[in-house]
């Protein structure tokens, strides 16, 4: 754990205190707890005011094509996006996963492909799914209902092999996020005008959203390299996961106009020339961080490259120790996502091309919340 890097400003007692708070509400257990807990095909009930018990494994699917986004409907069940397949899946616990729509124009190529999936707060009232994906000339943004063709509401997004970001979700303001990768050209990531290696902050129709740090332009944030997680805590904060180069991984807290420093910056050290450092880093190693997600105090970061599942506790946009869970026993983890009824969801990434597949691979699994 010494190549964990926590920045400075969190506190050795805020550190302590948090990681306190979280042992206290049962997010974590022992390690022969957490390496000997069986995985299932049933499912327990699960309280949104609980923490994910991570030693209380549950499988919900398994045999998924390179599983990416997943969002879930307002009622529990989650769509599941497939990379290489363009198709969507309806997943619920106790039966298999149904194929509920195929995404057309999908062209699927080392990191591209069917990618993030957001469902926003009115899906009730209008029904419209989003997803981000790689089609023959760019990554773009497309909304849809289940029984009803897809309408592009964001486009013009550099693809790439490689730096292709895919990450969206709708924040608490109502408005749609989106994390886009440099797509292999670093300087695409200082260009303003450019959406690559940027958070861009749009509207349900995909316009740039009121508010935005530049009018008429959707840029929230920018000097990124490849952002694959967003996720928001109880203050409304908004965190970031994103891929370093050859050193260093970063979970960086967003803000409007800020500068987060690459390509001149990978990891810390970049607030004396006006970058912004992140607040947790770890080696390409450990982590490669995709999705991410926040219940209560903790934030959990899918890591693929490092095949775990992180924990970090949260204070006050500050960090604590991060500690890992489930070191090398699914293999690469791709999304983490907090389902309506408190439970924590994860995906597998072992059947992408990069990892080891393993019986049953890609699978989800879920964590109840008690």
């Amino acid at each position: 754990m010494g190549s964990v890097r926590v920045k400075g400003r969190a506190t050795a007692c805020a550190a302590l205190l948090a990681l306190a708070m979280v042992a206290a509400c049962g997010a974590e257990r022992t390690e022969t707890e957490e390496t000997t807990a069986p995985v299932v095909t049933s499912t327990v009930a699960s309280s949104p005011s609980g923490m994910p018990d991570l030693a209380a494994p549950e499988e919900v699917a398994q045999g998924i094509d390179v599983p990416w986004g997943l969002a879930f409907l307002p009622e529990g069940t989650a769509l599941v996006a497939e990379r290489d397949t363009g198709k969507i899946l309806r997943v619920a616990p106790g039966r298999p996963p149904e194929a509920v729509y195929d995404v057309p124009g999908v062209v699927a190529g080392g990191e591209g492909g069917l990618l993030g999936l957001a469902v926003p707060p009115g899906y009730a009232e209008n029904g419209y799914v989003y997803a981000y994906f790689t089609a023959s000339t760019d990554n773009r943004i497309v909304r849809f209902r289940l029984d009803g063709p897809p309408e592009v509401v964001f486009e013009g997004i550099a693809k790439a092999g490689n730096h292709n970001g895919g990450r969206i979700a709708f924040g608490p303001d109502g408005m749609l996020y989106v994390g886009t990768g440099d797509a292999a050209r670093s300087a695409l990531s200082q260009d303003p005008a450019s959406p690559n290696g940027k958070i861009l902050r749009l509207t349900p129709d995909g316009r740039p959203a009121p508010g935005n740090p530049t009018p008429d332009s959707p840029v929230y944030s920018l000097g990124h390299r490849n952002v694959q997680g967003l996720a928001w805590d109880q203050a409304g904060q908004l965190f970031a996961a994103e891929f370093g180069q050859n050193r260093l991984d970063e979970i960086n807290l967003v803000e409007p106009n800020r500068n987060y420093g690459w390509p001149a910056v990978e990891g810390g050290g970049g607030a004396g020339r006006g970058y912004v450092d992140p607040v947790v880093t770890w080696t390409t190693a450990e982590a490669s961080p995709s999705g991410i997600a926040i219940a209560g105090d903790t934030l959990y970061v899918a890591a693929l490259r490092g095949e775990r599942l992180w924990t970090v506790p949260l204070m006050n946009g500050s960090a604590g120790t991060p500690r890992a869970m489930f070191e090398e026993r699914y293999g690469r983890l791709r999304t983490v996502e907090v389902a309506p009824d408190g439970a924590l969801w994860v995906t597998t990434s072992n059947t992408d091309g990069r990892g080891d597949v393993r019986q049953g691979d890609d699978r989800i699994l879920r964590f109840p919340a008690r």
